[in-house]
């Protein structure tokens, strides 16, 4: 039965084929929907940012090093190589990613390449570019092979008019970042091929990410990162939000487990293609005093950011992510104390093996 899904599915083509959109009609349905019993193969663009690395990790030990393929526009540190396949992938190469779908026969496609918040506001045309053009790649790209396509979204596709305490999963957004449109668009984008032609478009809007493992990306959040590096180097951190700016955060574990699990779940339990998710919520003062417990000379200054500040103030203070946790079962596993807790071990870890000094 599925090598006759794959066969529709590769009779529709965006670009190149005979036949056109509207001569196909949507893919058959039938009575499971539950993914393949084999294992998926999954390739990861943008892989070398926050989240592509440890979700690589956690894939590879459920499914297999050889069926989790890692790829990104720059060159790999050597132990990020070292883990398992990675390749060169740019998601504005139309043709170099389909040639990476089909050699590799991918099943699972996860499209993490974006610029996000602040970057993208100091370069709108590249944001534009990578994080539109980018998306209309993978979308032609998993329609033509039937792929189960995952697309973030983010706390940023909300907007000054949107219920801020909490957002539900529908309600207005109107963003007003490049960044939050164009996760808009990919919600919708996903969501309209899911109706029209039955892709397997799936998508989680993700609160701020908490990570040890990677630098800060250019988020309007970072600053949630940032203050234990300096809580364990300086013991001064300087914050560009003002002390009582309140958003939903989330240790990057879970977000990891989020995804996977969203992943896995049957089609048959999603009532939507776009969910919240959501942990904690925390102001920059609150998450300084829960360091101070660890670090109790930790100083914060508060230096708002004009640019950041407006984008935050623009975003919800929580999310509401009943859905979810009714669905497919989301549950968190970490709050502000157990964040702070992991966050500075696992930084301590990181200074104390590259011989650097830790207050």
């Amino acid at each position: 039965m599925l090598s006759g899904v794959r066969s529709l599915c590769k009779g529709w083509s965006a670009r190149g084929m005979s036949l056109s959109p509207r001569q196909i009609n949507r893919w058959p349905s039938y009575e499971s929907s539950e993914p393949p019993t084999d294992c998926p193969r999954v390739l990861i663009t943008g892989g070398l940012g926050q989240l592509g690395v440890g979700l690589a990790q956690m894939l590879r030990k459920q499914y297999g090093k050889e069926n989790v393929i890692l790829s990104d526009i720059r060159r790999p540190p050597t132990e990020v190589y070292n883990m398992g396949p990675f390749v060169y992938a740019d998601v504005l190469d139309y043709k170099n990613l389909r040639e990476l779908v089909v050699n590799n026969r991918i099943t699972w496609l996860v499209h993490y390449s974006a610029l996000l918040s602040a970057i993208g506001e100091a370069n709108v045309a590249l944001a534009r570019t990578i994080n539109i053009t980018g998306l209309h790649n993978v979308l032609d790209l998993a329609l033509e092979n039937c792929l189960r396509l995952f697309v973030p979204s983010t706390i940023g596709a909300f907007g000054p008019s949107s219920p801020r305490d909490p957002a539900p999963d529908l309600c207005i957004q109107r963003p007003r970042t490049i960044y939050g449109v164009s996760k808009v668009h990919a919600e919708l984008m996903g969501e309209y091929l899911h109706h029209k032609y039955g892709l397997d478009f799936r998508c989680l809007r993700y609160p701020g990410v908490v990570s040890a493992h990677t630098k800060p990306g250019g988020g309007t959040t970072d600053y949630a990162v940032q203050i234990f590096h300096d809580a364990l180097s300086s013991g001064h951190h300087e914050c560009y939000l003002r002390s009582n700016t309140r958003l939903p955060m989330m240790h990057i574990s879970d977000c990891h487990r989020a995804t996977i699990e969203f992943m896995q779940a049957p089609e048959s339990q999603l009532s939507l293609r776009t969910y919240n998710i959501a942990a904690m919520s925390f102001t920059p003062e609150e998450v300084a005093e829960e360091i101070r417990k660890h670090l109790p000379y930790l100083r914060v200054t508060y230096n708002p950011d004009t640019i950041r500040q407006t984008i935050a103030d623009s975003w919800p203070v929580r999310f509401d992510d009943s859905n979810a946790r009714q669905d497919w079962g989301w549950k968190p596993a970490y709050g502000l104390s157990e964040l702070v807790t992991d966050m500075l071990a696992s930084i301590r870890e990181k200074k104390n093996n590259a011989g650097l000094p830790v207050s």
